[in-house]
């Protein structure tokens, strides 16, 4: 019996993705959406690519995460509960340039995103080799909790508030969306995540969260995501702030909006596609290490079995 059986378990594994949260150099709290994979030993497997490797070393400097299942798009629930999950994660320094320890994962991820697998052909291996070196993350998990579904929390009406006078930083890419996750640290400095309906107000996003998520005041941040029922059409934002007691609720003070992926220009996929090229060099660069070579036969073993 480990920690991760008193999940839904099988309400876990039909989620398409989650919520991961690290914590970065200054102790602020990060969180980005992730695919993740269940073990046989009550662990939880999710990969980063080189060029994305911020949660990679946040992780090798402070291993308390946590992880939130909340949007059950492309899952085949329409009630999922919400699940949430705190634990310490490792991730070791090899690169990964095969699926070989890692199978099930990577046959979750082309199964489910069946697009992924025209990343394997000859046309596009060089734009897409930074997609195919990994590093891996495994999480212990120390603290399940299981919370109702997202469509309640939609249901419920948001706090009503005076329109403020000039909208917050953040506030146009926020309305895009009917909720956010809150990521906050607790009174020990471990990450904490909740579903929330940011309100947008003059001093900033008045905020209510559950009474088991005990956050505290300090760095905080809010992102929205989407994908549709084949993770593709990814968008994703971060508002990243300050988090504040007001009242009987939360207040976030944004302070900056980063949106990895673009707002959506013709021009963000090659923007991209050059920023992950250079970020895969810069941190092969740093080690000093050459750069490895995909085994795109191997991948494309598994992606296509014949």
């Amino acid at each position: 019996m480990t920690v991760l059986d008193s999940a839904p378990l099988d309400t876990l594994d039909a989620y398409r993705t989650c919520e991961f949260v690290t914590l970065g150099r200054d102790g602020a709290p990060l969180v980005w959406p992730a695919a993740v994979r269940r073990t046989g030993d009550g662990k939880l497997l999710l990969t980063t690519s080189l060029a994305f490797a911020q949660k990679a070393l946040n992780v090798r400097r402070d291993g308390r995460v946590a992880l939130l299942w909340s949007d059950p798009t492309g899952s085949g629930l329409a009630d999922a509960p919400q699940i949430f999950v705190g634990g310490l994660a490792v991730c070791p320094d090899d690169i990964m340039t095969g699926p070989e320890g890692a199978e099930h994962y990577w046959r979750m991820l082309f199964e489910r995103q069946p697009h992924s697998r025209s990343y394997l052909a000859p046309g596009f291996r060089r734009l897409m080799e930074w997609y195919y070196l990994r590093l891996l993350i495994t999480v212990t998990p120390e603290q399940v909790v299981v919370r109702p579904p997202l469509a309640s929390l939609l249901a419920e009406e948001p706090a009503a508030g005076a329109e403020p006078a000039a909208p917050p930083l953040g506030a146009a890419q926020l309305a895009r969306y009917p909720s956010a996750v809150l990521a906050a640290c607790d009174k020990t400095g471990a990450p904490v995540l909740a579903r929330t309906r940011p309100v947008a107000t003059d001093a900033g996003f008045a905020l209510t969260v559950p009474a088991d998520c005990a956050m505290t005041a300090g760095p905080a941040s809010l992102l929205v995501h989407r994908h549709d029922e084949r993770l593709n059409n990814m968008r994703n934002s971060l508002v990243r702030g300050e988090l504040r007691q007001a009242g009987d609720g939360w207040l976030l003070v944004p302070g900056r909006v980063v949106e990895p992926m673009g707002s959506g220009r013709p021009t963000d996929a090659v923007r991209v596609l050059r920023q992950t090229k250079r970020a895969t060099a810069r941190y092969l660069e740093r080690r000093g290490l050459p750069r490895p070579r995909v085994r795109w036969e191997a991948f494309r073993a598994l992606a296509d079995p014949r």
